[in-house]
C-alpha cells in the first residue's frame, strides 16, 4: 500500500485514498455489470467493406469491458503494481460472490420443475427469467474468471514491464502494450472457454465452428483494440490531472533509478 511519509497532509492522504476508492468501486461495479450481461445477448451486424460485408459478432458483456483495463492502468501508475495486484484478487473474490448468491438464490425454495431439454421452468413460470439469467451468468462468469484473472495479471507485469524498460517514459507505449497483450489473451480465453465448457455459442448455419470463434475472437479482439487507442487521450490526461491533484510523481521510482545508474558511470 502507500508508504505515507509523516509529513504529508492529512487532507492530501485522505484525497488520495478517496480516489482510488472511486477508481476501484468504478472497476469492480464495470466487472459486476459484464459479468451478469455477459453472453445473455449477442450483437451481430456486417460492415461493408471492399465490396463484402464483413460479419461482427459482440458479446453485449463486452460493451463495458475497456473500462476495467483502464482503470487497473490509472491504478498501476498512480498507486503502485502492489494495489493493481490486489484489486484484481478483489476483482475475483467478486466474481465468486456474485456466483454464490446466484446459486443460493436457485436453490432456496421453492424450485420450480426444470425442463429436461433446457435446464429451464417451463415458460410461464414467473422464474423462468431468473433461472435462465443464472444459467447465462454460470457459464460467463466460469469463462470469464479464468481470462480475467489471467488477463489482469498480464495487463499489470506488461504496463511495469515498459513502465521499467523505459524508465517512467512513454506513457503511450506502456498503457497501450499492457492493455492491447492483455485484451488478446483474455479474447482468446473467454471464446474459447465460453464455446467449450459454457456452450453458450452458437454456431450459424452455413458456418463452422472455426469460422464462428474466429468471428467471435477478431471482432472481440478489434473492439478492445479501437478501445485502447482511444483511452490513450483520457489516460494521458487523466495521469496528468491526478499527478497534480494528488501530487503523486509516477516516476519516482524510475527517475531515482536513472540518476543511481548515471552517478555510478561517472564515478
Amino acid at each position: 500500500m502507500f508508504d505515507y511519509r509523516h509529513d504529508v497532509d492529512q487532507k492530501l492522504i485522505n484525497r488520495r485514498e478517496i480516489v482510488f476508492i472511486i477508481l476501484v468501486g468504478l472497476f469492480l461495479g464495470t466487472l459486476t455489470m459484464l459479468n451478469i450481461l455477459g453472453i445473455s445477448r449477442y450483437i451481430h451486424f456486417t460492415i461493408p467493406l471492399f465490396g463484402d460485408d464483413i460479419p461482427v459478432m459482440l458479446f453485449v458483456g463486452i460493451l463495458p469491458y475497456p473500462i476495467t483495463f483502464l482503470c487497473t492502468d490509472f491504478i498501476s501508475e498512480l498507486y503502485g503494481k502492489h494495489r493493481a495486484n490486489v484489486v484484481v484478487w478483489t476483482g475475483l473474490v467478486l466474481n465468486i460472490w456474485v456466483l454464490f448468491i446466484l446459486w443460493l438464490g436457485g436453490v432456496l425454495p421453492p424450485v420450480p420443475d426444470m425442463m429436461p431439454e433446457t435446464g429451464l421452468p417451463a415458460f410461464e413460470e414467473s422464474s423462468r427469467s431468473f433461472y435462465h439469467i443464472r444459467k447465462l451468468t454460470f457459464g460467463a462468469t466460469a469463462a470469464s474468471m479464468i481470462a480475467y484473472l489471467t488477463a489482469q495479471f498480464v495487463d499489470v507485469h506488461v504496463f511495469h514491464f515498459f513502465k521499467k524498460l523505459t524508465k517512467g517514459k512513454h506513457l503511450w507505449l506502456r498503457n497501450n502494450a499492457s492493455t492491447l497483450t492483455s485484451q488478446m489473451v483474455d479474447t482468446i480465453s473467454v471464446v474459447l472457454i465460453t464455446y467449450f465448457y459454457a456452450h453458450a455459442i452458437d454456431i450459424p448455419e452455413g458456418k463452422t465452428v472455426f469460422q464462428t470463434l474466429m468471428i467471435f475472437i477478431l471482432s472481440s479482439y478489434i473492439f478492445k483494440m479501437i478501445s485502447a487507442l482511444l483511452d490513450t487521450i483520457p489516460f494521458y490526461y487523466g495521469v496528468k490531472f491526478f499527478s497534480r491533484y494528488l501530487q503523486i510523481d509516477p516516476m519516482e521510482g524510475y527517475s531515482k533509478e536513472k540518476h543511481g545508474s548515471e552517478d555510478i558511470a561517472a564515478e
